[in-house]
This record gives structure tokens, sequence and C-alpha cells, in this order.
């Protein structure tokens, strides 16, 4: 099962901003999707839907740091069709909206450090349930 849920995690991680559901990826996993969030859940500390939705933000706040794109193409670019949703998902992960976001950091300097810490260090905050 673990190669399985390794190989969904990948599969989410490269195509993080097409339509992704539950029963597409528990059918990739070769089980029920009961037993795919849990054992998902069980191996990585958060669900399927949490996790792509991570991976979405994560690469929202890179592409709002570029400044290349304007907030709305970047809420299609991640995979999110609504600029609404967008905008409360990013707000209740990172705290601001996507505006303020690029405000605040569109002066920053890029970090002189490996990209791979800079997503450890970066990663949104899960909202207090």
């Amino acid at each position: 099962m673990a190669r399985e849920l390794l190989r969904v995690r990948d599969l989410i991680d490269r195509h993080y901003a097409e339509p992704l559901d539950i029963p597409a990826l528990a059918r990739s996993a070769l089980v029920s999707q009961a037993h795919f969030r849990r054992s998902f859940r069980d191996a990585f500390g958060e669900t399927p839907h949490r996790y792509l939705l991570t991976r979405r933000l994560e690469r929202a706040k890179a592409l709002l740091r570029a400044g290349e794109l304007s907030v709305t193409e970047v809420c299609f670019a991640v995979g999110f069709s609504s600029l609404g949703s967008f905008s409360t998902q990013f707000r209740r992960f990172v705290g601001e909206s996507p505006a303020a976001y690029r405000r605040g950091r569109a002066s920053a300097a890029p970090l002189p450090v490996p990209g791979c810490y800079v997503k450890m260090w970066d990663r949104p905050l899960p909202p207090p349930e």
C-alpha cells in the first residue's frame, strides 16, 4: 500500500493544477475511497484534499511573489475554478488576501537558500479547528 500512496502523492504533486478528485485518486491506489483517505492521512499526516490544497497554495504563493501574473491568472493556473474560493482558501491558510500577500512580498529579494528549505518553512499552516 505504501508504494501506491507514494505514487498518488507524486501524481498530486505533478498534476495539482488539474481537476483531481478522491474517487480517481483512490482508483489509482487500487483501494476504496474510505480506505484511501484513512491510509493517506495515516501515511502523510493530512487528508488527500488538504495535501492537494496545500500544493496549490504553495504554488500560488510562488507565482504571486514572482509578480508576473494577475491574482486571477494565478487562481486558474494553480487549479482553482473560482476566484472567490481561491481568495477564501488563500486567506484562510496564509492569513491575508492574495493581493496583500503580493504587495507585502513584491519588493522582497529572492532568498539565497535552496527551494526545498523555502518550501519547508513557507508552507501554509492549517486553519484552527
